[in-house]
């Protein structure tokens, strides 16, 4: 048997793409991917936040070459010259398509541009990044791409919708992106997070209505936090799980065994009756 790599180079020489890398999940990957010696490039659409980011994890790993791009993930342009970008500093061996949007949107409330809107983000970005990274990686020799799904993919949420079908989208997208590209030596996998603490999270934790009633819905009863994501998104990348592919793994304490969570109370608010009633 091959001797274990030390975690501090089991990415050494080797570039790493994540999109939405500039807060929440999205950076905690990157900065678990630098803590192991990766270059890692982070895409997101506001530069000041990409920047504040890079300083975070240019700390973790002050030797390694960490940058940013800001730009829109549905746009072509942008996740080639991403690839390209990060390729050029050094082989791009993993993705990880993390850009995510949505939350409250029931079905006969929701704007037909707002549900284009969340498509365009969560399932047309996603789609980008595994074509493009795809290709750059297996010209590489090989490698691993993540995409972060959701419970929702898996598990109604009443009154969120548009945000559920991306996500289930999505899981059907690693599957089949999975099927395609193993034969380039390309694995493809994803992480369906439940409730973490997120700035976007943040009103689902703060309201103590809803915060239970999630809670009640899980076997390991705690709301996530990034660093869980991180590590399951890393293992699935790693060199440790060179026969998974094809998966969406479950990081939500067990969320997804019982229900969707019960939002109604912020869907009457933001909406009214009418669109909880009928």
């Amino acid at each position: 048997m091959s001797k274990p790599i030390e975690a501090e180079q089991k990415y050494a020489n080797q570039s790493v793409l994540i999109t939405g890398g500039g807060s929440g999940i999205g950076l905690a990957i990157a900065k678990r991917f630098a803590s192991m010696g990766a270059k890692t490039l982070i895409v997101g659409r506001s530069e000041s936040r990409l920047a504040q980011a890079v300083s975070e994890i240019q700390s973790i790993n002050p030797g390694g070459q960490h940058l940013f791009l800001a730009g829109d993930v549905s746009n072509e342009t942008v996740i080639k010259d991403a690839v390209a970008k990060a390729n050029g500093v050094a082989p791009l061996t993993v993705a990880v398509a993390n850009a995510g949007t949505g939350g409250l949107s029931p079905v006969i409330a929701t704007e037909a541009d707002h549900f284009d809107d969340i498509m365009r983000t969560n399932l047309r970005g996603t789609f980008l990044v595994f074509k493009h990274a795809g290709r750059a990686i297996a010209k590489t020799g090989g490698g691993a791409m993540c995409g972060i799904s959701s419970i929702a993919g898996t598990n109604t949420h009443r009154f969120m919708a548009p945000y559920c079908v991306s996500k289930a989208a999505i899981d059907m997208l690693i599957r089949n992106t999975a099927d395609e590209l193993g034969i380039g030596k390309v694995r493809v996998n994803g992480v369906n997070p439940g409730l973490v603490e997120t700035e976007l999270a943040s009103g689902l934790l703060n309201d103590e209505n809803v915060y239970n009633d999630y809670l009640d819905c899980m076997p390991v009863r705690r709301h996530g936090q990034v660093e869980d994501i991180a590590n399951a998104v890393e293992f699935l990348c790693s060199p440790e799980a060179t026969w998974i592919t094809g998966v969406n793994l479950a990081v939500d304490g067990g969320h997804h065994l019982r229900r969707g969570p019960n939002v109604e109370p912020f869907a009457r608010a933001l909406f009214g009756d009418e669109a909880v009633d009928l």
